[in-house]
């Protein structure tokens, strides 16, 4: 009969493996809002590359009403990096937090699947000190059997 090896506390191991697999969910979707708003950000900082060459074509070719308009849409372009910037640090922000919780979980995790692992050796030196009782005994009655 072979004696199985159960954790009292597997159900605490299982829900922290869980919690540490949503906190790597929770990361990975920060980090890809991340990615999202810093690619917003290079395409606004490319418009206003642009913007600032047509301002210079137009500054050449003078025409005041042109350079106008321009000058009012790079000033938005400007508003909206200054925007995603902040966006951009939230997003970072967020990712930052994220690695922490995720860290705390897996150090959670690792913490208690190494009391289960203790408990597990301690379960497998019981049974191998059952087993030896056993055989000594064993080796006893037939000694004694033999001796007689």
């Amino acid at each position: 009969m072979a004696v199985r090896f159960h954790y009292p506390f597997q159900k605490v191991v299982d829900l922290k493996e869980s919690e540490k697999t949503q906190a790597e969910w929770v990361l990975s979707a920060s980090i890809g809002k991340l990615q999202q708003v810093t690619s917003v950000l290079h395409q606004l900082e490319s418009e206003k590359e642009n913007a600032l060459e047509s301002i210079q074509e137009a500054t050449v070719a003078c025409c005041v009403s042109s350079l106008q308009s321009m000058q009012t849409y790079l000033s938005r372009i400007e508003q909206s990096i200054r925007n995603q910037l902040k966006d951009v640090q939230v997003a970072k922000t967020d990712v930052e937090r994220n690695q922490l919780h995720l860290t705390d979980k897996m150090k959670d995790e690792q913490v208690w699947q190494q009391a289960r692992e203790r408990a597990k050796e301690r379960f497998r030196y019981e049974m191998q000190l059952r087993e030896q009782n056993e055989l000594d005994e064993m080796a006893t009655v037939r000694f004694s059997l033999s001796a007689r």
